[in-house]
């Protein structure tokens, strides 16, 4: 620890000596110099913040490994040399977005800044607005790059940066290592052109919103539906997040008249002042919804996170009471609807995550709709989009984690458009005198009862780290040969792209990036999937069981037999 101590030290001292840093940061990391307990210390200066599977993410204070000024200002020069380098002699431009957070607006304009000081034209946002329109306006405005200043849906300490390319998609190999090997030669702030050439940043006009609703109009199916049921009630609620600025708006736009919105949540804040956190997958953050939709006999009720590329939906059941739907049933659900309505399925596709519940592909096996499978990230879905552009038609992608994408029009999660689909879907199942809850438990009747469950382990900081690194590698090296009473029968091993039958101990090779995450699947049925997350300090298990839904009214009886399967697999976890 004192050679890693002496290293945050010689690091917080460079800060002090230099004549960019300014003097509030500088008296900020003199008190951590100062202090006798080293972990903040050691947690803000240990490394440097690096693009993962969402880009630039940390909590924001004072030092390399902290969201800051100075640490987007090297990110932005790195990838503005890049960008120079790749369109060497062309005109260059980018588009900026940003959310609520604190310091979003400050940190799109020193972005926007040090973009502009090396002769890249920037066109900024007038003010915040979700992460899809940016990949949107990346393309309709033929920009090479583009960024949005977001932490998604972490707690509010934390801002972050994404970085995109010219497809709108987030950048991905090998123009994310090119980038990093680019910030990684800046070796003094001093390199960091930080004074705007105003002259080059443009404000972006309602003329690429109105063209984003037009896009979203044009993929949504049985609109006559929507002409019949456009009074159904529907609550929204941004989460102070940027959604305000769109989702109530797409709504009108594709004909529904009866929305409501909560108003205690609609004033964009960076503090989240009525929730533990802006997330729609926990329910704490889902309250006030689901209390406004009791209270205007809502048929659905729906959230975004700050950036909106992910929402999260409530649907009623008859009895009045609302269920919350995770991110598996409702992206299930959504592909349920739209694979339906597929007026052709001839070279049609559909793509989710290895950790996204297969019974998608599994429907889409029987309704005859290729499904791909790609890490975890939009990134690789998009990427998957631009390499079979032109040879087969996307139809829709979704992951687990809350976020849905219609259309190749935008290339990222998209909770503006996802909400639009699914109030199309309520206002289907209201015309068939059902509920989306009715539909979901009809598809399970006719395709599988998939059940999933999300276990997070939170280890923070540098020892954190070290931490799931060393449970990654007891998994690996030494597997399970059972877990709950069931064998495992193939292992899956992405950091080293192989598959390995493990009862014939046959091994054949994965098609895809090298990624470090195990995936077992137990002779039962059952799947556990384990991966460090890309944006957060935090492991994930990923636990899928399944079995047959006989009946709707077996649903309760078989739902509790998968709940204690979960439970138990649940178990074996903690003890491993």
């Amino acid at each position: 620890m004192s050679a890693l101590l002496e290293q945050v030290q010689t690091k917080a001292k460079t800060w002090l000596s230099s004549s960019v840093i300014d003097q509030t940061t500088k008296e900020l990391v003199k008190s951590l110099l100062e202090k006798q307990d080293n972990k903040e210390l050691i947690d803000n200066f240990y490394k440097d913040l690096e693009f993962g599977t969402g880009g630039l993410r940390g909590v924001m204070g004072a030092g390399s490994n902290c969201m800051n000024q100075y640490t987007v200002g090297v990110a932005t020069q790195g990838l503005a040399n890049y960008l120079n380098k790749t369109y060497a002699g062309k005109t260059i431009k980018v588009a900026i977005a940003h959310d609520s957070r604190n310091n979003s607006r400050f940190f799109a304009e020193v972005t926007a800044n040090v973009f502009s000081a090396n002769g890249i034209h920037v066109y900024l946002f007038s003010e915040l607005r979700p992460t899809p329109l940016l990949s949107f306006a990346i393309r309709f405005l033929n920009c090479q790059s583009g960024v949005v200043v977001t932490a998604s849906h972490n707690p509010k300490e934390y801002n972050g940066y994404k970085a995109y390319w010219s497809d709108g998609a987030q950048v991905v190999p090998p123009h994310d290592k090119n980038v990093i090997e680019e910030v990684k030669k800046i070796t003094s702030f001093d390199q960091v052109k930080f004074t705007p050439e105003k002259s080059l940043i443009h404000t972006i006009g309602p003329e690429v919103e109105k063209a984003y609703y037009e896009e979203v109009k044009k993929l949504i199916p049985n609109k006559e539906v929507i002409q019949r049921h456009h009074n159904i009630p529907l609550v929204y609620s941004s989460l102070h997040g940027a959604g305000i600025t769109m989702v109530p708006e797409c709504l009108k736009q594709i004909g529904f008249t009866n929305i409501h919105v909560v108003d205690e949540q609609k004033q964009p804040d960076g503090n989240f002042p009525t929730v533990q956190s802006p997330n729609p997958e926990e329910q704490s953050a889902m309250e006030m919804v689901i209390k406004k939709g009791k209270a205007v006999g809502a048929t659905m009720v729906m959230a975004t996170d700050p950036d909106t590329d992910r929402v999260g939906i409530g649907v009623r059941k008859s009895d009045g009471e609302f269920t919350l739907l995770t991110g598996n049933q409702a992206f299930a659900l959504m592909m349920y609807f739209i694979m339906k309505n597929l007026k052709s399925t001839e070279n049609a596709y559909i793509a989710k995550t290895i950790v996204t519940t297969e019974l998608v592909d599994t429907m889409a096996k029987r309704l005859g709709v290729e499904c791909y499978n790609t890490l975890t990230g939009f990134k690789y879905i998009a990427e998957l989009m631009g390499k079979l552009e032109g040879v087969k038609k996307f139809v829709a992608a979704g992951e687990e984690s809350y976020g849905y994408m219609v259309g190749d029009f935008v290339r990222d999660k998209d909770a503006v458009s996802a909400c639009a689909f699914f109030a199309a879907m309520a206002a289907n199942a209201t015309d068939q005198n059902k509920s989306l809850y009715d539909w979901l438990i009809d598809m399970y009747v006719e395709f599988g009862f998939y059940k999933e469950h999300l276990l997070n382990v939170t280890k923070k900081g540098q020892q954190g780290e070290q931490e799931i690194k060393a449970m990654m590698e007891r998994f690996r090296d030494n597997p399970p040969a059972e877990i709950n009473g069931s064998r495992v029968v193939r292992l899956l091993d992405y950091k080293f792209l192989k598959e390995k039958n493990l009862l014939t101990g046959s091994e054949s090779p994965l098609d895809f990036p090298k990624s470090d995450v195990l995936q077992f699947y137990l002779e039962d049925g059952s799947k556990v999937s384990v991966r460090p997350s890309g944006t957060e300090p935090k492991i994930k298990f990923y636990i899928s069981v399944n079995t047959n839904l006989p009946s709707k009214e077996a649903f309760d009886q078989v739902n509790q037999q998968l709940e204690q399967k979960i439970k138990g697999i649940e178990k074996y976890l903690f003890s491993a």
